[in-house]
Order: C-alpha cells, then sequence, then structure tokens
C-alpha cells in the first residue's frame, strides 16, 4: 500500500485514511506526509476471542468484515467525502470493502477494491490442509478441530461476502492470475485488472554474508496462519531430514508478533526465532537458502519478492511461487512439496555455493525486470 501510494503521488493528489492501533502506530505513519494528505484513527477496537466466536455463529458477514467495523473511522470517511471532491476512492483490502462503498453526496467518484487475496480461497485451503494433517496425525485435538470449523464457516461467509460487494465496485484490483480467476467465478461480470505485489529493488539490495552460514531464513508475520503453518511443517516435518545429513544447518525464523506455537520452537540452537526486529535484511543476507515453505493462502508472496531481490537461493513449495507466472524451477529458484524433496533441495543448495549465485542473479534480474514498484504502479495509473 505505501509503495503503491508513494508512487501515485509523484503525479496525482492523495488522501489517506487510515488506521493507528495506538499513538504510537499514528506517530510512526508521519512518514506518510511526505507524499499525501494523512488522516489517521485510533482503532479499531479489538475484537476479543469470544466476540469473534459469537459472530462466527450468528453474523452472516466473515471475520474479516467486522474487523476494521469503526463508528469513528465511518464518521471520518464521511467528512473527507462531503468536504472534499474526490475522482477515485480506492479501498485496500476486503476489510474495507464496504468503506469504499459509502455514498458520496453530489458526485460520484470511481470506485476501486484491491483484493490482496482471493480471500475465499485462502480460507478454502487453510481448511482443507488444517483437516490433511488432523488425518495424517489420527488424533483428535479440539483446538485443532476447531480451527477447521472456523475455517470452513469462514470460507462460505467470504464467498458469499465477495461475491456481493465485488459487483458494487467500477473495477477491482488483483495481484495474480490466479486470484483473477477464482474472483470471477464469484463476480464474472466486474472488471478487475492484475496489478502485483512487489519489490523496492534499491531498498532490497544484495548482501554478502560476512562469513559463510548454514542458516535456513524464513521471513514473514509469524503470527498469520499460513505462515505459522508454514514455520511448523518445516520445523517438524523437514528440518530433522537436513540435519540428519547437515548437523550445522539451523532453521532462523524472523518477524512480527511470533505465535506461542513459534516461539516454542526456539532453542537458540537448531532453531531461532527472533519477532519485531527493526530491519529484516540483515538476518536474511545470512541465508545460505530462503525458504517459502508454504501449504496454504493466495496472491504474490512480498516475502519471496523480497528474497529474491536480495539474491538469495530459494526454495518454496509450488503453492508459495503462485502468482509469479515467470519463474521457473531450477531457475529462478527450487520447487518442492513433500518433506524429503523439499529437504533435498535445501540440502543441494547447501552443498552447492556456485548454484546459490546463479540462481540468485536469475532471480533478481526477474524482479527487477516484472516487480520493482517503478514498473508497477503505471499498471494502476492505467485504470485509473
Amino acid at each position: 500500500m505505501y509503495n503503491l501510494l508513494r508512487g501515485l503521488a509523484r503525479r496525482h493528489t492523495i488522501t489517506c485514511l487510515s488506521f493507528a492501533a495506538d499513538e504510537a502506530a499514528r506517530t510512526a505513519l508521519a512518514p506518510l506526509t511526505q507524499h499525501c494528505q494523512l488522516v489517521s484513527i485510533i482503532g479499531p477496537q479489538p475484537r476479543s476471542i469470544a466476540r469473534r466466536a459469537s459472530t462466527t455463529l450468528t453474523s452472516p458477514l466473515p471475520d474479516m468484515a467486522l474487523r476494521n467495523a469503526d463508528t469513528s473511522y465511518t464518521q471520518a470517511l464521511y467528512r473527507l467525502l462531503v468536504t472534499q471532491h474526490f475522482d477515485a476512492v480506492l479501498a485496500a483490502s476486503i476489510e474495507m470493502a464496504d468503506y469504499g462503498l459509502l455514498p458520496t453526496p453530489g458526485y460520484t467518484p470511481l470506485r476501486l477494491l484491491d483484493q490482496f487475496n482471493a480471500e475465499y480461497v485462502l480460507q478454502r485451503r487453510t481448511a482443507l490442509t488444517d483437516l490433511q494433517t488432523l488425518v495424517q496425525r489420527r488424533t483428535v485435538q479440539p483446538r485443532a478441530l476447531a480451527g477447521v470449523a472456523y475455517s470452513l464457516v469462514q470460507w462460505r461467509k467470504l464467498a458469499g461476502f465477495e461475491r456481493s460487494r465485488m459487483p458494487r465496485y467500477d473495477h477491482v484490483l488483483v495481484v495474480s492470475e490466479e486470484d483473477r480467476r477464482a474472483l470471477r467465478r464469484l463476480a464474472p461480470h466486474t472488471p478487475m485488472t492484475i496489478v502485483p505485489n512487489g519489490v523496492d529493488t534499491t531498498y532490497f539490495q544484495p548482501v554478502s554474508p560476512t562469513t559463510p552460514t548454514s542458516d535456513i531464513v524464513f521471513t514473514g508475520t509469524l503470527n498469520f496462519r499460513p505462515n505459522v503453518d508454514a514455520v511448523l511443517w518445516f520445523a517438524r516435518e523437514v528440518l530433522p531430514l537436513i540435519q540428519a545429513q547437515h548437523p550445522a544447518a539451523r532453521l532462523v525464523a524472523v518477524g512480527r508478533s511470533p505465535a506461542a506455537a513459534v516461539l516454542a520452537l526456539h532453542d537458540g540452537i537448531s532453531t531461532c526465532v527472533y519477532g519485531d526486529v527493526p530491519d529484516v535484511r540483515p538476518y536474511m543476507a545470512q541465508a545460505a537458502a530462503y525458504i517459502v515453505p508454504l501449504r496454504m493462502g493466495g496472491g504474490i508472496r512480498l516475502k519471496l519478492l523480497e528474497a529474491l531481490a536480495m539474491q538469495l537461493p530459494v526454495v518454496s513449495t509450488t503453492m508459495g511461487a503462485e502468482g509469479v507466472p515467470e519463474l521457473r524451477g531450477g531457475t529462478h529458484l527450487l520447487l518442492a512439496d513433500t518433506p524429503r524433496t523439499f529437504a533435498n533441495a535445501v540440502l543441494l543448495l547447501l552443498g552447492q555455493p556456485e548454484m546459490r549465485r546463479q540462481m540468485g542473479r536469475q532471480g533478481r534480474a526477474l524482479v527487477q525486470a516484472a516487480y520493482d514498484w517503478d514498473v508497477i504502479v503505471p499498471r494502476l495509473e492505467a485504470v485509473l
């Protein structure tokens, strides 16, 4: 969102209405004022697990539609729409979809919805992956069963919500062809354009590690369900196979707000978990292999584009590399979908420094040509 806003602001006048969790978060938004008129609202109010459970059972709306519901935000948006005249209103993500449809008195702006994911697909994949894991373990775990039930309910609700909201927009932005196909099944007549996720290839530059390592690095928000599953699956199913042949290998997971299950992996020796670091790049730069072991999710993985921009050798599941059609296994990265094949791919990179360098160079060249923000922002401008 920041990079799209910054790119558009070069030739357009932008107003950004954003939530901020608290006053510290509001202060942290200050750099945006270099590019736009910024209006920030403290919120949304956190919703307890009990309240979320209740609405899962009683509300026709999905959790994502309720997550950012806030009267103060509605009032602030209405004041902006009344006192100023906007040519376009862009709702950034399905959580903001109802805000983007707020009536404007006396004029009709272009309305766009930026779909970061085909959210119903993400929930469907989450439910099916969790169900498969339960079957494989042959154990009944109440918490895991509750997670499956939650995802099944949200899958159906999200499909209905996305189906009802998208046709009310003039245009929908999607990040990949896979997402466009999935969302067209819900809204076949709504105009949709691919504006992919991107990466700042100046910020994410190649950096040679000071000393050779055997670090296997994962980065991402560590309480986001697909990332939690990815880290746990790799640590439990793949890492032991690697360490059996390469004992010095260790998993380094870096990202915001680690879930308890992820933090529990940290032993400081074979697995290290670092949460809320000021800059992920120094950790990424130490990677002998960068991994994207995702088994659920959608869209384009920003983490993958960042790793490729830093010229890192990448091993990914097929799903983890989804949304970047130019990627070729064996050229830009290695692809593997089972514990054994994933472990073998990582071991291959650990033992082949020249392969790591060659694959890294080709990965960076790809993202520079097709996924730098300077390439992507003009695609959004063309839609506008």
